[in-house]
């Protein structure tokens, strides 16, 4: 018998949770201390819908933090790498931020709802503690908190349309990570143009938790002309589309340049912000490690790395870790991320499985480098 999650209050429900019950929801993981829908029960048809029709996930787990009030941006600039001063109200970016030694400890995208104030929608850790503390330290004049946002994803190819039928013809006019606030009925959101899949597609931030079973009845109504399907955040697809999922990628312990995120940051920004200095000097110096993309030898693995291989050059000397692989469609391979030496990264290596097998890496390419 497979191990299951238990159930408790301990660990948060999103407002979607009991959608993805009554849509059969098999799997479940922890996520920023709430239930992350894993799987249906067919990773196939939700691997198709996702790139062939339309697929709606909860991401409810994606928590926000809002920064808001008078130096809003002053905190905001001080804690990612890259800068959101030029960001105009209703667009938002991918803001890597590090601790002072430069390593990643959050990877979110910063909405602009207005010059004083952001949600940023955070990957799994606890942002808010670390943006409260940073807030009080500098004595910025804003509030830090997490307001009732709950994001849920729309993604795929027909993900356009079936927000067409639910909200009409504008929604295709949002660009790339832009975003409105707007109503259906009685249920009010902010719709962007966003998502963790190369698909495209839409993220709905629900801003009232209690009609949460309503958004999803009614997106899933829009979507069956589509073949909508219930999933979850790929991890097939989204290696193969260049996504960076942390922790499982880095095991939090990288910087965002041996993770090959240099061009989501500005270094060359006049102010200054946390980790600015250790980053300045692994550039000029070079990064000790790089994430790699590889394919890898024998037969298709049948669900995604537990936990990291050891990875070895041809001499048996150990040069990193092999952090995720899983079989892909797209590729018909073994296809994985590796973060490995920086004299290792461009070239073939081995790995060692948890059961003893061996496998042989091949260089696919520099992560975020297609």
């Amino acid at each position: 018998m497979s191990p299951e999650v238990a159930i408790g209050s301990r660990v948060r429900k999103s407002p979607f949770y009991d959608a993805t019950v009554s849509h059969g929801v098999k799997q479940f993981s922890v996520y920023n201390h709430m239930y992350m829908p894993m799987s249906y029960g067919d990773p196939v048809a939700e691997y198709e819908a996702l790139t062939q029709k339309v697929a709606i996930w909860d991401v409810g787990c994606e928590r926000q933090v809002e920064i808001a009030g008078p130096d809003a941006i002053e905190l905001v600039e001080y804690l990612s790498t890259r800068g959101m001063r030029s960001c105009k109200e209703g667009r938002s970016r991918y803001t890597p931020i590090c601790d002072y030694q430069g390593v990643l400890i959050n990877d979110p995208i910063t909405l602009c709802l207005t010059s004083e104030r952001y949600w940023v929608s955070i990957a799994d850790g606890d942002l808010l503690l670390w943006a409260q503390a940073i807030g009080e330290e500098r004595n910025l004049n804003c509030n830090v908190f997490e307001p009732d946002v709950s994001p849920l994803a729309v993604q795929g190819p027909m993900a356009d349309q079936t927000m067409v039928d639910l909200l009409g013809e504008w929604v295709r006019d949002i660009p790339f990570f832009g975003f409105v606030e707007t109503n259906l009925d009685d249920i009010p959101f902010a719709i962007c143009r966003s998502g963790w899949s190369g698909q495209g597609g839409f993220e709905l931030f629900l801003t009232d938790q209690s009609k949460g079973l309503e958004l999803w009845e009614r997106i899933w109504e829009s979507g069956v002309p589509y073949g909508i399907h219930p999933g979850a955040p790929n991890a097939v697809e989204r290696i193969e589309s260049d996504l960076l999922s942390y922790r499982t990628d880095c095991g939090a312990s990288a910087t965002p340049l041996e993770l090959g995120l240099g061009r989501f940051m500005d270094l060359d920004r006049e102010d200054d912000f946390i980790g600015k200095q250790a980053l300045l000097t692994e550039k000029s110096k070079g990064s000790k490690r790089r994430l790699v993309k590889i394919l890898l030898s024998g037969e298709p693995l049948s669900s995604p790395t537990e936990e990291p291989w050891p990875a070895y050059d041809d001499s048996g000397n150990k040069v990193g870790e092999i952090r995720v692989v899983a079989w892909s469609p797209a590729m018909q391979a073994n296809l994985g991320l590796a973060l490995v030496s920086s004299e290792t990264a461009g070239r073939d290596f081995h790995a060692t499985a948890r059961d003893g097998q061996n496998y042989k890496a091949e260089h696919l390419s520099f992560f975020g480098e297609k």
